[in-house]
């Protein structure tokens, strides 16, 4: 690893660790300005109360059932939004029929969904599943169609004139160039689900981190309900991690250029000593280094 990477690695660990200390230090002082932080629990309150949880079968009784909750709608809103998108890009006769009822539903929130769930489904869990697959059906969808539609003409008339039909436009050019764009619906389709999950699960759950935590608070356990809290957020982080390195994997054919804020691109150096007669061989050696510097700048920036 080199030195860059470790530098960026410290300061993160510095930044989470100065908010950690920011939040004990205002709820052990009992700073009541404008904000009472007098009623939150302090980070040890928290820690000492995620160690119990730890120690328990229930945590990971509801990690299981939320993690499998959220795969299964997303998996199930990744294929149809993907499906119903290039759907509706391609097909005018599709976009007359679907796309009124898909514009109608879309602005509503899935969250509200949740007494459709009870009375369609028989039972909460079907329910559940339901509303993490709307939540994210509609990202994926919006973007899908987006991207479809921005692909060049020229692509699919190449692959036309060399004789290909409409399935190999589809696996050559559409699905290929839409490609970004998908994942960018992913990735946002993966935070709304794990929003939607939670929310359901706390009105029509019997089991699942969203659910642990509206417990919590009933009987007014606040560190729980904070370990709710970090539990959620260190999920969410990780599943979309996994979309977003997912998708840099499927597109390394893609022109990119690695992340340096406010820098300028790196010339590579020449090697020291080199021959006139070597310059291609010199050439390759930087490009390769280049090119190597481009995917570890870029897949450690998404950690």
């Amino acid at each position: 690893m080199t030195r860059r990477p470790l530098i960026r690695y410290a300061l993160r660990a510095a930044s989470l660790a100065a908010a950690l200390g920011v939040w004990q230090l205002l709820t052990s002082l009992k700073v009541d300005l404008w904000l009472r932080f007098s009623q939150f629990p302090t980070v040890t309150d928290v820690a000492r109360a995620f160690g119990d949880r730890l120690s328990g079968d229930d945590y990971w009784t509801d990690l299981t059932d939320s993690l499998t909750r959220i795969l299964t709608g997303f998996a199930l809103a990744a294929v149809l939004g993907v499906a119903t998108g290039v759907l509706v890009a391609r097909s005018r006769l599709a976009e007359d029929l679907l796309g009124p009822v898909l514009e109608v539903v879309r602005p509503i929130p899935a969250i509200a969904l949740v007494p459709v769930a009870i009375l369609l489904f028989p039972s909460n869990e079907q329910g559940i599943v339901f509303i993490t697959c709307t939540a994210a059906f509609f990202p994926v969808l919006v973007s899908t169609r987006h991207a479809v539609r921005a692909l060049t003409p020229v692509w699919e008339e190449a692959v036309r004139t060399m004789g290909g039909g409409r399935l190999r436009i589809l696996r050559s050019v559409v699905l290929p160039g839409a490609l970004p764009g998908i994942f960018g619906g992913l990735s946002v389709g993966i935070g709304v689900s794990w929003i939607c999950v939670i929310s359901a699960e706390m009105i029509s759950g019997q089991y699942g981190v969203g659910y642990r935590t509206w417990q919590d608070y009933t009987v007014v356990n606040y560190p729980g309900v904070f370990v709710g809290m970090v539990t959620i957020g260190v999920l969410g982080w990780i599943t979309s991690t996994a979309v977003e390195l997912a998708g840099r994997r499927l597109t390394r054919w893609l022109p990119r250029t690695s992340y340096i804020p406010a820098g300028r691109p790196r010339t590579p150096r020449p090697l020291a000593g080199a021959r006139p007669d070597g310059e291609p061989e010199q050439q390759a050696q930087s490009e390769q280094q280049g090119q190597d510097h481009t995917e570890e700048a870029r897949d450690e920036h998404l950690v």
